[in-house]
């Protein structure tokens, strides 16, 4: 499509005019347009538009002066848009469509509605929550912007304030936080723009009515609904909620038995309902089964982690700021039950040649589909029909960002390559290996000091290793060694329902023996592999973990520096373990299990509409530095903790 000519909007305008000043809804749908195809000069002349649509087209930007003063209905929906921020020239603008357009965050979504004050809905639904969200964090970076500009004054001589001013807008964007990691692009962005107004005004205060003030109807629509607040540390500041959210509160801090003084405390920070069946609060029967922390993917962060977390449990994909309790993100797949989930991050390429970087989230359940959300933009960018029969659990590769393996009931595990997403985000996988299990595949573990040689994994009949190299001819392989924890024919097939590497050398495996957890050498273990397909672990200690004959308890661990294994229990506990002094210095192996440094036990009571006395704690997972710590339960609650 070239640039667009009066002709093209008098035929494709309504009502039919050969006057463009007499138009008042034009489709310029599904042409292929780019954004320099839009015209100011051309698009100037349409004085009485008030609904615009430009959906299904290639555009990354919109042009600064369209001069559509009184447009009040704009549909960009399937387009390439990276900004909003030009959305301000359309004061009127009170519905707006954006779905489909990958690169935009949920900071633009806050962007969207400080922008349009007369906006009522976006995407289809009502804007009323986004728009109280965002006065709330304006008020709070207001007084925080103002308090920092004290300081800063304070520190100033009088000769020095003046030629300081720019140096404050560079300090107050740097120093001001608040809120979540996931929106700090909004409050940056706003920040910024306070702290201009501030200096612009001489030091005058800026008012909280700096937000454009919204129409009467629309301001009542925003009074939020009552709800428990969530359990907070006395100096937290509680920010506007989700409203799919139901938040519970805690009566009591966590007790913490085995801890010397020494252990950081880990105090709880929300029990969030986020999963239940059509929002009900008397939902306290949907198996949450799986979460993952998303990582930092920015350069220098390598390992890192941030504080946003997947859940998933029944239909629902959540994913949640642990900071602020804040359900950031909701998908929903009616008559699916999702067990596991995965992040990676890809760099996509614009039509314009312009690098984007998104994280993908992947998650799979019982009907043998791997979805691939774009969390940010917040929709399901593909589907892979991976296996016939139900999925257990995900993993990617450490190495290869789009490289995806799948482990599911038909006892088979299969490596895939997902590709880059073309134009029109579509992902085309291809099946790169098949690896043949005797029994159900439960956890998998690339081993770290090899991830592209080797795959473990834990199944119902005991813990397995493969070859993963694909540079072998052969694409369907069957188990090459299989792993026994103790001596005699008995030690064979035992189930291994929990697996994960404390460093690059010391596995962490559950399930084996009851009330134990065993950490055992890779390295040492491999060297005796010779041609044997049965190889006995080097153990080089045992942890003491809850006697129950119950399975399928995940555990977890801290790798980057921290020595943390984690478990749940049928108790609700959480059980914590320090392993550092084996990973430096390894002793003979102790005839007793090390007792946990901490067992966190589910605080009692409290309440959720109906009391519940006792859960199970299935999964817990904390991100590589130990500050964040989430928990899920057989009673449809995510439990967040945070170390103080």
């Amino acid at each position: 499509m070239g640039p667009l000519s009066a002709r093209l909007l008098m035929q494709r305008g309504r009502p039919k005019s050969d006057r463009l000043g007499k138009i008042r809804s034009l489709d310029l749908s599904g042409l292929k347009l780019l954004s320099e195809h839009l015209d100011p000069k051309l698009l100037s002349r349409l004085k009485q538009l008030q609904e615009l649509d430009l959906s299904n087209n290639q555009l990354e930007t919109l042009p600064a002066n369209l001069g559509l003063s009184h447009l009040r209905v704009l549909r960009c929906a399937n387009n390439q848009l990276g900004d909003v921020t030009a959305l301000c020239q359309f004061p009127q603008l009170e519905e707006l469509s954006l779905e489909g357009n990958p690169f935009l965050t949920v900071s633009d979504n806050l962007k969207v509605s400080f922008l349009l004050p007369k906006l009522r809905k976006v995407n289809g639904k009502d804007a009323s929550s986004t728009c109280s969200q965002v006065e709330n964090l304006n008020r709070e970076l207001t007084s925080r912007v103002t308090a920092h500009w004290e300081k800063f004054k304070a520190a100033l001589s009088p000769e020095e304030a003046e030629k300081a001013q720019a140096d404050f807008v560079r300090s107050a964007v740097r120093d001001v936080r608040y809120g979540p990691e996931s929106l700090s692009e909004f409050t940056q962005w706003r920040v910024r723009m306070i702290s201009e107004e501030l200096v612009a005004s001489g030091g005058i205060q800026v008012r909280e009515a700096d937000i454009p003030e919204r129409p009467p109807k629309a301001t009542a629509a925003r009074e939020p609904r009552a709800k428990p607040a969530a359990l907070k540390r006395p100096d937290d500041t509680p920010l506007s909620l989700s409203p799919n959210k139901r938040v519970c509160t805690s009566s009591s801090s966590a007790h913490v038995e085995g801890s010397d003084g020494s252990q950081p405390t880990l105090e709880p920070l929300h029990f969030l309902q986020c999963h239940s069946k059509n929002n009900s609060p008397r939902d306290l029967e949907t198996q949450l089964w799986a979460c993952a922390f998303e990582p930092a993917w920015e350069e220098g962060q390598a390992g890192a982690t941030s504080q946003t977390v997947a859940t998933c449990g029944g239909e629902a994909v959540c994913v949640i700021d642990c900071q602020t309790g804040i359900v950031l993100h909701k998908y929903k797949a009616p008559g699916e039950e999702f067990f596991s989930v995965a992040w990676t991050a890809l760099t996509v390429v614009t039509q314009a040649g312009h690098k984007k970087r998104w994280s993908v989230l992947a998650a799979a359940g019982l009907r043998g589909l791997v979805r691939l959300l774009h969390v940010q933009a917040g929709f399901c960018c593909g589907v892979i029909r991976a296996h016939k029969k139900a999925i257990a659990t995900l993993c990617f590769s450490p190495t290869h960002e789009t490289h995806l393996f799948t482990a599911s009931y038909d006892k088979r595990i299969i490596l895939w390559d997902l590709g880059v997403p073309n134009h029109d985000y579509e992902f085309q996988a291809s099946q790169l290996l098949t690896l043949d299990t005797t029994s159900i595949p439960l956890r998998l573990c690339p081993v770290a000091s090899c991830p592209d040689t080797y795959l473990l994994a834990g199944c119902e009949g005991g813990c397995c290793c493969w070859d993963v190299r694909l540079d072998q001819p052969q694409k369907r392989r069957v188990c090459e060694v299989e792993f026994v924890f103790s001596e005699g024919a008995e030690a064979a097939g035992r189930r291994v329902d929990g697996l994960a590497f404390v460093n690059e050398d010391v596995v962490a495996s559950k399930g084996n023996s009851l009330g134990t957890i065993c950490l055992w050498s890779w390295s040492q273990t491999w060297v005796g592999r010779g041609k044997q397909s049965t190889l006995a672990v080097v153990v080089l200690a045992r942890l003491q973990w809850s006697p129950t004959k119950l399975a399928y308890f995940s555990l977890s661990t801290c790798p980057a520096g921290e020595g943390i294994v984690l478990c749940g229990d049928e108790e609700g506990n959480v059980w914590v373990y320090d392993v550092r002094h084996i990973l430096t210095q390894p002793s003979p192996l102790p005839a007793a299990p090390q007792a946990p440094t901490q067992i966190l036990k589910w605080p009692q009571p409290w309440a959720l509409g109906q009391m519940v006395t006792k859960t199970m704690v299935n999964t817990v997972v904390a991100n590589p530095t130990f500050t964040y710590l989430t928990a899920l339960t057989d009673s449809n609650i995510v439990a967040i903790w945070k170390r103080q």
